[in-house]
């Protein structure tokens, strides 16, 4: 039976100074991780595919990883909100984690939207990311019926007012909120064109990377114009 102790021994072995080079120039550099690619990451999670424990053990380390190889595992339903809480405030510089595995167990659990309407409020640029990227992926995969469109509309307001001010990160998961709406809830579409208009070309400190942050305005009209607004996820983990 894998324990964590087993599973950080393969971690370290897949680990490699390209990887730890690439996280690095992403802005985590000083972290601690092995450098493991997310093939490999995929290869270890079908091993231990539904051990839950052992998720949020390798979660605890603290460890890039293991704390990314955890949201692959993780069974966000089964999570209780203090845990989904300290996986949010254990994500600070790790941006691989505070936009991408804690959205996704907080989007599976059922207090997901009420998590992630407390991190937006957050003054943490992680746990607010979090929030605005949790958020998101509630609109990939939520039906519209299950949506508060009226909450939807204000956020979109809040995001027009607030991202000129708002922390690095946050901008980039505020922009990709209003993506969200253009690409995920028809009935909002109007509403979110409007709001990618006015927010206009959002700066982002994206490291020494070659990323480009979206322009909303031209990412909505593309999913649009392929006919694709509204075709909900199945799930929002890559």
């Amino acid at each position: 039976m894998p324990t964590a102790n087993s599973i950080m021994d393969a971690l370290k072995k897949k680990g490699s100074e390209n990887t730890r080079g690439i996280y690095a120039r992403h802005g985590m550099a000083g972290k601690p991780m092995f450098g493991v690619s997310i093939a490999d990451l995929k290869v270890i999670a079908k091993t231990i595919k539904g051990q839950q424990a052992l998720a949020c053990e390798l979660y605890k380390t603290g460890n890039l990883d293991a704390m990314y190889l955890a949201g692959m595992v993780a069974d966000g339903s089964q999570m209780t909100a203090d845990q989904l809480n300290a996986w949010a405030e254990g994500a600070a510089g790790l941006q691989m984690i505070s936009e991408y595995t804690v959205p996704w167990v907080a989007v599976e659990n059922a207090q997901g939207r009420e998590m992630a309407m407390q991190w937006m409020k957050s003054k943490k640029e992680h746990v607010a990311s979090s929030g605005w990227c949790t958020y998101s992926g509630l609109l990939a995969t939520k039906a519209d019926a299950d949506l508060d469109l009226t909450e939807i509309e204000g956020l979109l307001d809040t995001v027009v007012k607030g991202i000129g001010g708002a922390q690095n990160r946050v901008r980039n998961a505020m922009n990709g909120f209003v993506i969200a709406v253009g690409s995920y809830v028809k009935p909002l579409l109007k509403q979110a064109k409007s709001a990618a208009k006015q927010i206009g070309d959002v700066s982002v400190d994206v490291g020494d990377t070659a990323c480009k942050v979206p322009l909303a305005t031209a990412y909505i009209q593309k999913i649009e114009s392929a006919g694709r607004v509204g075709k909900k996820r199945k799930t929002i983990r890559c």
